[in-house]
C-alpha cells in the first residue's frame, strides 16, 4: 500500500511540473507572439529606416555651379550654363571587343571633332580591333623571351605598335577613325574615372537618338554639367583663368580637402586663386529601394567682385590691338611686338585695369595675341622712370640737398667710356635733373654716396655699401621684391649679381636691374601716395550667391593693406612729387597723359638687348620705353605704369612715337570714364 501511494504522489507531481512547464510554455508563446507582432506592426519602419542606413551610402551630386565673377561695378563678368555631357564609365570585366562595338554605335549617333586622333591612338585602336592576327606580328624567338621573362607584356605591346604599318592604318574610313577616337576617349586615363565623350554642342536630335540608345550602351550616360561663360568675350580672359579637373601633381592636396577625383577646380589665375570661395557646396543623396532620396541641395559658390572696371578694361583693350598693329607698320618697329600697361588706385591698391598684348606676323597678317599675364611675369629694363627712388637716396644720403645744383656734363671714369645724359643740360638743380632726365645728376649723386667725389679719369671703387642703400629703397618702392598681388603667380624681375662700380651708375638710372609692369605701378603709387606703399589687388568684395541675377549679401570686403612706408623725410617726398609734376608741364612727359589735368610722372628708355636668332646668345642692341604718371598731383585718384619693350633696334634711325599715343590715349579714355 505504501508503495503504491508512493507511486502516485510521484506521478502526481510530475504532472503538477507538467503544467507548470506548459504555462510557461504557453505564457513565453503568447510574449513571442506579441514581440514579433509588436516589431511588425508597430516596429517596422525604425527598422527598415535602420536597415537602409546599414546597407545604403551617401552619394554627392557630380556638378556644382561655382561662383560668379563680378567687376567693380558689379557687372557679371563670368557665368555658368548648363550643358548636356556626355559621360562613360567603365563597366566591370568589360571586354575590348566591346568597347569597339559601343564606340562604332556611339561614332554613328553622335557628331564627335576627331582632329586630335594621333597615329598611337589609331595604333592602339588597330591593336584591338585586329586581336586575332597581332599576336603574328611577334617572332617565335620573342614568344620565347617572353615565356622565359626576358621580355614582358609592356614589352611585346610595343613591339607589336612598331610592326604596324602605314598601310593598314590607311585601310580605315574616316567613321572608322572617328570610332577609334572615342575609344581613346573611353580608356583614356584611370579605369575607375567618369570619361567625357562629348560636352556641349550636342543638338537635341543628336541627345534624343543617344538616349534612345542607352540601354545598348553599358557604361554611357548623360548627365547636366556646368561650364563657366564669359559675357565680355575675351576681354581680361586671359587673367580670370580657367578650371579643369584635377591634375595628378594637385591630387593628393585636393583630396585631403575633401574634393574628389572628378571635381572641377580652378587651375590658374583669379579661378585658381578664390577656389575656395568660388566652389560650389555639392547635394548629397542616398539610393533606397532604387529611389534617390536628396539627402542635401547643392549650393552655387559665393560670388566674388573684382576691382576691375569691366568697361574701361575694354577700352584699353581696344587701344594697345589697334595701336602696336599700327606700329608695327612704322619705321624700326621689326623687333617691337608687345606692350603691358597697369591702372590703379594708388590710395587703396585696387587695380582697375592691366593688360598686355602681343603683336605676330602670320601669313603676311598680324594676329594679337593676349599676354596680360606678362605683367606680372615679363621683366624690362625700366631706364629714368626710377630716376625718383635714386634721387630720394640722394637726400637720404645727405648727398645731395633740396635745391642742390650740379653741372651735367659727359664724365669720365678711369679705364671706362664716357657716360653723359641724353643731351648736355648744363647746371641744372634737382627738380631739372628729373624733368630733363639728367643720367649725370644720378651718377654724380650715386658717388658721393658712394663716397667718392667725382673727379675726371678717377678710380671710382668700393660700391658694395652703396648698392645696398640704393637698393633697400628701391625695394621700399616695390621694386626688386614681390608686388604681393592675390594672385599665383608673382615675379620680382632679374636682380643684378655684381658690384662693380660702373653697374652701380647704371642702376640708379635703370639700366642694371629689370622689373615688371606691376612692379613699376607698384613704384609710382607709393610716389602718389607720399611713400606709403599699399597691397595691390584684384579682390574687392565677396558676397552670397542669390538665385536669380541679383548680387547677394556682403560677406567679406577687402580694405586696404599697407606694405611698408618708405623710409624718408616728408620733404624729400614732397620734393621728388614737385619734380614728377615738373616731368609733365614743362618736361619730357609733356602731353604724355593728354587731357587730364594736374597730372605727374615720369618717362623712361633704356637699352636693352634680344636674341634676335635664337641661338641663346644676346645679340641685338633695342630701345625700351616706360612711362609711369599719376593724377590729379593731388589726392591722385590713378596711377599708370606702361611699358614698351623692344620698341626701336638702337642703331635705327627712325623712331616709334606709339608709346606716347598709346599712353596719351589710355589717359584721355580713363579721364573720360572718371574725370
Amino acid at each position: 500500500m505504501k508503495r503504491n501511494k508512493y507511486k502516485k504522489d510521484i506521478k502526481k507531481e510530475i504532472n503538477k511540473r507538467l503544467n507548470i512547464f506548459k504555462v510557461i510554455i504557453y505564457i513565453a508563446f503568447i510574449i513571442l507572439v506579441f514581440q514579433i507582432s509588436y516589431l511588425i506592426i508597430f516596429k517596422n519602419k525604425h527598422y527598415n529606416a535602420l536597415l537602409n542606413k546599414m546597407t545604403s551610402n551617401t552619394y554627392e551630386y557630380a556638378s556644382v555651379p561655382r561662383g560668379r565673377i563680378y567687376d567693380r561695378n558689379y557687372n557679371i563678368i563670368v557665368d555658368n550654363q548648363e550643358v548636356a555631357t556626355i559621360y562613360y564609365l567603365k563597366p566591370n570585366k568589360i571586354e575590348s571587343y566591346k568597347e569597339l562595338e559601343y564606340a562604332s554605335k556611339v561614332s554613328s549617333l553622335l557628331d564627335i571633332d576627331y582632329s586630335k586622333l594621333t597615329e598611337r591612338m589609331l595604333k592602339d585602336y588597330w591593336l584591338v580591333d585586329n586581336q586575332d592576327i597581332s599576336n603574328h606580328l611577334i617572332t617565335e624567338e620573342e614568344w620565347e623571351k617572353y615565356d622565359s621573362r626576358k621580355l614582358d607584356s609592356n614589352d611585346i605591346y610595343y613591339l607589336k605598335l612598331s610592326r604596324i604599318t602605314e598601310e593598314e592604318l590607311q585601310k580605315y574610313t574616316e567613321e572608322e577613325k572617328k570610332s577609334a577616337y572615342i575609344y581613346y576617349l573611353m580608356n583614356n586615363g584611370y579605369s575607375y574615372e567618369e570619361k567625357i565623350i562629348k560636352k556641349g554642342d550636342i543638338s537635341d536630335l543628336e541627345l534624343a537618338q543617344f538616349l534612345d540608345s542607352l540601354e545598348s550602351l553599358p557604361g554611357f550616360y548623360v548627365k547636366y554639367d556646368w561650364e563657366r561663360m564669359y559675357p565680355y568675350g575675351d576681354t581680361f580672359r586671359a587673367m580670370l583663368g580657367n578650371i579643369s579637373k584635377i591634375t595628378k601633381e594637385d591630387k593628393d592636396y585636393y583630396l585631403s580637402r575633401g574634393y574628389s577625383l572628378n571635381d572641377i577646380v580652378g587651375i590658374s589665375y583669379i579661378e585658381k586663386q578664390y577656389e575656395d570661395i568660388l566652389r560650389g557646396t555639392k547635394g548629397t543623396y542616398t539610393i533606397e529601394n532604387n529611389e534617390i532620396i536628396t539627402l542635401t541641395k547643392g549650393e552655387r559658390g559665393n560670388d566674388i567682385v573684382l576691382t576691375i572696371d569691366i568697361k574701361l578694361q575694354q577700352e584699353i583693350e581696344k587701344i594697345l590691338v589697334e595701336e602696336i598693329t599700327k606700329m608695327k607698320n612704322e619705321p624700326g618697329t621689326e623687333l617691337f611686338n608687345h606692350a603691358y600697361v597697369v591702372i590703379k588706385e594708388p590710395n587703396t591698391g585696387e587695380i582697375l585695369a592691366m593688360a598686355g598684348k602681343q603683336v605676330i606676323k602670320k601669313n603676311n597678317k598680324y594676329q594679337v595675341y593676349d599676354v596680360t599675364p606678362g605683367v606680372l611675369t615679363n621683366p624690362v629694363t625700366p631706364g629714368s622712370v626710377v630716376k625718383g627712388a635714386s634721387m630720394l637716396v640722394g637726400y637720404n644720403e645727405n648727398a645731395i640737398e633740396i635745391g642742390e645744383y650740379q653741372l651735367d656734363e659727359c664724365i669720365k671714369l678711369y679705364s671706362k667710356p664716357k657716360k653723359c645724359s641724353w643731351k648736355t643740360l648744363g647746371k641744372i638743380n634737382d627738380i631739372t635733373a628729373l624733368s630733363q632726365s639728367s643720367n649725370v645728376y644720378q651718377f654724380k649723386t650715386a658717388m658721393k654716396v658712394a663716397g667718392f667725389h667725382y673727379v675726371y679719369n678717377g678710380k671710382f671703387t668700393n660700391t658694395e655699401e652703396a648698392f645696398q642703400k640704393y637698393r633697400k629703397t628701391f625695394n621700399e618702392f616695390g621694386l626688386g621684391v614681390k608686388s604681393e598681388i592675390d594672385l599665383p603667380i608673382d615675379g620680382v624681375g632679374n636682380i643684378g649679381t655684381s658690384n662693380e662700380p660702373d653697374l652701380l651708375l647704371n642702376y640708379v638710372i635703370g639700366q642694371y636691374d629689370t622689373y615688371t609692369t606691376m612692379q613699376l605701378s607698384e613704384y609710382i603709387s607709393t610716389v602718389a601716395t607720399g611713400g606709403i606703399r599699399y597691397r595691390p589687388h584684384l579682390l574687392k568684395e565677396v558676397h552670397k550667391s542669390d538665385n536669380g541675377n541679383e548680387i547677394g549679401t556682403l560677406l567679406y570686403k577687402q580694405e586696404k593693406e599697407i606694405i611698408n612706408k618708405v623710409t624718408t623725410k616728408p620733404e624729400y617726398m614732397e620734393r621728388v612729387q614737385l619734380g614728377f609734376r615738373e616731368v609733365m608741364t614743362t618736361g619730357l612727359g609733356k602731353n604724355f597723359m593728354g587731357k587730364v589735368t594736374n597730372p605727374a610722372g615720369k618717362t623712361g628708355t633704356s637699352e636693352s638687348f634680344l636674341d634676335t636668332d635664337g641661338d641663346g646668345v644676346i645679340d641685338t642692341p633695342t630701345l625700351t620705353n616706360s612711362f609711369v604718371g599719376y593724377y590729379p598731383f593731388e589726392n591722385p585718384k590713378m596711377s599708370i605704369a606702361i611699358t614698351f619693350p623692344n620698341i626701336v633696334s638702337s642703331d635705327s634711325n627712325s623712331r616709334s612715337y606709339g608709346n606716347i599715343r598709346i599712353t596719351r590715349m589710355i589717359s584721355n579714355k580713363f579721364f573720360e570714364l572718371y574725370g
